[in-house]
């Protein structure tokens, strides 16, 4: 960090506002009196309302992840295709072929809940712009989605305002919504989760960076003006929720799609030349965050003129231009002698553009505005001295493993799993997904919406693809966050292998409610220790993320939801699987071994009516050696469908994979467990597949030569899906209830 200004004690008597700091204005800040003693010790004199700002929305959990960064600390963040990882706006991974794969989740919940279409269509928008700063264009987009229970009086209006969001900013964009995941359960009724993912392709030696390196270079904003939305949101996204939260309206920041593909295309045409130094969209905090993070990395400091801000809107202060997250803005160096060639190309875009700054040697932010200084603060503080909190913790405590013989047992399968296929978190979600323009760019070979495990993208002009997918199961992080953390990412590892994909790394979004509660905490710390373990076992790194807390209301606090999204490369398209694809005269091959795990299940859950017991043990090894044998059988092109046994088990799995290849499926009752156990059981590292008569052999010996349990559940063919003796419903029933379910929920 660069040396701080001796000028900064002349200044102080130059700044103003005028405005005296109580105690009252410092708790509507979100900051604790600890907190404020802090800044008055790095300041050395009291603040004026401008830097007070700035220090709430940079020390908000939003910005500084001050009670996770600890903890985040721990993930493995390396790899052999890791271009960057965590620390800049997104994540980058090496594909070959001088491809570079940029992509990140984040989280938008709260405003999503206050205003469900503003607050879903600007999380888009935000995400691609993490994603396109550093130099690639977008190429597809992934959401995860939670909602309150169907029942609840406002779980309509969020789903319709929430999916209209997605797809309005979407589709108007021209960047196809590829897949995602969307659950209900009344633990989100008061704290919904939109949770978006955007995937970019650039040239491995054109990816660009935040760090305002060097001095006297000039800053120059672009995009939209700054208009009064949004302040202080990042400060709402790091508070719970209570009964006033409807107040918070003018928090969400309203949208502009058609603003942000001119501000994507004319970056990306800036970016062709060599005129940039350093870019970073305006998130969240929005000039502050942005011009903080370029000066914290560059090891500069910042001067910017208020006074050349664009504004929408008149008599704008300091505090508001600072403070505003209006969207489609964006914040960058540029090299001097390079500015009419920056201005000539925003210009021609029709975007507002205007030179707003310096970088200096003062290390240092300095705000002027109508001729007077109104903040003059040290960069550090607001950044890498930010607080870092070890916030105590408590274990979240055992789950008993609940014995299958214990539990009852159903006594009409046929009734079982039509409750089963028609319940809210597997159900079709088609009402969701037809709403989204899947194949705009025309290279979205299969999307995962449709029930799919992964999404694959093709990579334009080339016969390789990426395959992107989401997953999480709260219910089994909330039973046991170390092992629910484990399966999250080993799930997400098993839909990229699903498809064919190498699976090459992750991002996160991790959502918990308040981490100021121990056990809350500890729901977060053991979430990250599992998905780390799991991530170590797969050489399968984190290369960025969102950490977003106190999603709660009125002390209620949502299931602990560590979202994942998981990219993987398809180096050959002839060589890829999917759900599709099953074949009269097929046999099934279940992959893995099943000991009728129902704890924590879809059965208990939706069945039985409970929500006890411990989740399925994560067997890390016997993930990875199933995996990479199923990967090895798509590439020998052994199979005709693939689809990995999850929610629901080997009955809710073979009924996908029927619906999906639109013919029967028969199941063979089992020898070993009772009949509930083997139908419904959610055993992990389990993998259905769907193979000719000729490989079935080839298939059970090699994997019983490497230790790896495969054994024939059933055969493919007929038009309805049957287990010996105990279910037989018609295929065009079942694809009714799964179908039938939301359009229903949505038009009652």
């Amino acid at each position: 960090m660069a040396k701080s200004s001796s000028k900064s004690k002349a200044s102080q008597k130059k700044l103003a506002p005028k405005m005296k700091i109580t105690p009252e204005i410092i708790k509507e800040h979100g900051l604790s009196k600890d907190e404020y003693k802090i800044i008055l010790d790095r300041l050395g004199r009291e603040p004026n309302i401008n830097e007070l700002g700035i220090f709430s929305v940079m020390w908000s959990e939003h910005c500084s992840y001050k009670s996770s960064r600890r903890h985040l600390g721990k993930f493995l963040v390396t790899g052999e295709k890791v271009i960057q990882g965590p620390g800049e706006n997104a994540g980058v991974i090496d594909i070959g072929d001088n491809d570079a794969i940029i992509f990140k989740m984040e989280s938008h919940n709260h405003p999503s809940y206050i205003e469900p279409y503003q607050g879903a269509a600007t999380g888009v928008g935000g995400i691609m712009r993490d994603v396109f700063t550093m130099g690639a264009r977008p190429i597809a987009l992934m959401n995860a989605l939670r909602f309150g229970e169907p029942e609840h009086p406002k779980t309509r209006t969020l789903v319709s305002g929430v999916v209209a969001g997605i797809g309005g900013y979407g589709n108007c964009v021209g960047v196809p919504t590829v897949g995602g995941e969307t659950n209900f359960h009344k633990g989100y009724n008061g704290n919904i989760l939109v949770n978006a993912m955007c995937v970019g392709l650039a040239d491995k030696n054109k990816v660009f960076y935040s760090a305002a390196k060097g001095v006297g270079n000039p800053i120059f904003y672009v995009g939209s003006k700054t208009g009064r939305d949004g302040i202080h949101g990042a400060t709402m996204a790091s508070a719970e929720f209570d009964d006033d939260s409807e107040d918070k309206r003018p928090t969400v920041q309203v949208g502009d799609p058609f603003t942000e593909k001119l501000l994507i295309e004319a970056c990306l045409e800036l970016m062709d030349t060599d005129a940039i130094i350093a870019i970073q969209d305006m998130g969240a905090a929005g000039l502050t965050s942005s011009s903080v993070e370029m000066a914290d990395k560059g090891g500069v400091g910042i001067t910017l003129n208020l006074d050349k801000v664009p504004q929408r809107e008149t008599d704008m202060t300091p505090y508001e231009m600072m403070l505003s997250e209006s969207q489609e803005r964006m914040l960058m160096v540029i090299k001097p002698g390079k500015e009419k060639l920056a201005l000539d190309i925003f210009q021609k875009w029709e975007l507002d553009v205007a030179e707003i700054g310096v970088t200096t040697d003062t290390g240092r932010l300095t705000l002027k505005h109508k001729g007077k200084i109104v903040c003059d603060i040290p960069v550090a503080p607001l950044a890498d001295d930010a607080p870092n909190l070890d916030r105590p913790f408590v274990k979240t405590p055992p789950q008993d493993v609940l014995n299958a013989e214990d539990i009852i047992e159903t006594q009409d399968y046929n009734d079982a799993i039509k409750r089963m296929i028609s319940c809210p978190d597997i159900a079709s979600k088609r009402w969701i997904w037809e709403q989204y323009d899947r194949h705009v760019m025309s290279d979205t070979i299969d999307s995962s919406q449709s029930g799919g495990d992964a999404a694959i993208v093709r990579i334009h002009g080339s016969n390789k693809a990426v395959a992107i997918t989401t997953d999480v199961t709260p219910r089994y992080c909330l039973a046991d966050p170390y092992e629910g953390g484990k399966q999250c990412v080993a799930e997400t590892w098993r839909n990229l292998t699903c498809v064919g994909a190498d699976p090459i790394a992750i991002t996160d979004c991790l959502n918990f409610g308040n981490p100021e509660r121990p056990e809350i905490m500890g729901q977060l710390v053991g979430c990250i220790d599992g998905m780390n373990e799991a991530c170590r076992a797969f050489d399968y790194p984190v290369v960025s993320g969102n950490v977003s807390l106190y999603n709660e209301t009125n002390g209620q606090a949502i299931p602990p939801t560590p979202a994942v999204g998981g990219v993987g490369l398809i180096p050959d398209l002839a060589y890829f699987s999917s759900l599709e694809g099953a074949k009269k005269g097929d046999t099934l091959i279940l992959i893995g071994e099943t000991k009728g795990w129902l704890g924590a299940s879809i059965y208990l859950r939706e069945i039985l009516r409970r929500e006890d017991g411990a989740p399925p043990p994560v067997n890390l090894g016997l993930e990875k050696l199933n995996g990479n044998y199923v990967r090895r059988l798509i590439r020998n092109r052994r199979v005709n469908a693939v689809h990995d046994c999850s929610d629901g088990g080997l009955a809710v799995t073979a009924i996908e994979m029927a619906l999906a290849s639109n013919i029967g499926i028969h199941l063979k009752n089992p020898t070993h467990i009772s009949g509930h156990a083997w139908y419904f059981g959610e055993d992990q590292a389990r993998y259905l597949i769907s193979v000719e008569p000729n490989s079935v052999n080839p298939v059970i010996s090699t994997a019983q030569g490497l230790n790896i349990h495969a054994e024939i559940v059933g055969s493919v063919g007929g038009d309805m899906v049957s287990g010996d003796n105990a279910f037989d419903i018609s295929l065009s029933q079942l694809r009714k209830l799964h179908e039938d379910w939301l359009p229903n929920l949505m038009n009652s």
